[in-house]
């Protein structure tokens, strides 16, 4: 389970999360919302010790983050808005490989992530790919795929859908939904709802640094609108 008790954090003079707290359980598909600058990504980023706490905790299957970042960053993946954020390799095998090989993992079990992470979004077929090459959703997969490798608990994605046309989001949406039938958590941070609502067991929305919403999706979407979210049933 990902915890956060009384979050606080700023960005210099600007409180950005502001007592926050939130449980996110195993296996569990949660999607989060809000308004620009409620906090979506800031939070997320305490959640693999890429920020640190004011105050309060985060905890991730109850180890501190702060005290075991490493830890943290193999339970929680990470995938950013722009996935050309996060490559840093030519190719797509190299890059998933990247992960893997900073755990020291020998050759073998590096080999046989990389392979795994690319069958589980459909790319096995484009190890040898250059990056840049890629459409944006072969893009988005291969983000994906560099966050499987370390086989994490818990997957989470800052906006994953945003500029796919529709072919390249049905992709990325069905391999979502493969990852967390298979036991994968998944918390996605989104402004858009369409699609992903129907998938998803929660809907959490952050304003003013804090949950201002925690409810199943049927019940969440009518309380939306006011977080700067269209109701995607209008």
């Amino acid at each position: 389970m990902i915890t956060l008790e009384d979050v606080t954090f700023r960005y210099d003079d600007t409180r950005v999360l502001d007592g926050l707290s939130l449980s996110v359980p195993d296996g569990e598909f949660c999607l989060l919302v809000g308004p620009n600058g409620s906090g979506k990504t800031t939070l997320v980023r305490h959640l693999n010790a890429l920020l640190t706490p004011e105050a309060g905790t985060v905890t991730v299957d109850g180890v501190d983050v702060s005290e075991s970042p490493v830890v943290a960053r193999t339970t929680v993946g990470m995938v950013f808005q722009h996935p050309r954020d996060q490559f840093v390799a030519a190719t797509v095998g190299a890059d998933v490989a990247f992960g893997p090989e900073n755990l020291g993992l020998e050759r073998d079990e590096i080999d046989r992530r990389v392979d795994d992470a690319l069958s589980a979004v459909g790319l096995a077929d484009r190890v040898d790919a250059r990056l840049d090459s890629l459409s944006g959703g072969e893009q988005a997969r291969a983000a994906i795929a560099g966050a499987l490798a370390m086989e994490p608990d818990y997957l989470v994605l800052d906006e994953p859908l945003v500029g796919l046309d529709w072919p390249a989001r049905e992709s990325v949406l069905e391999h979502l939904s493969a990852l967390n039938d298979a036991g994968t958590g998944l918390l996605v941070v989104t402004h858009d709802l369409r699609d992903l609502h129907e998938r998803a067991d929660r809907i959490v929305g952050l304003d003013g640094g804090q949950v201002v919403l925690d409810d199943a999706p049927a019940a969440a979407l009518d309380r939306v609108e006011p977080l700067g979210v269209r109701d995607p049933r209008c």
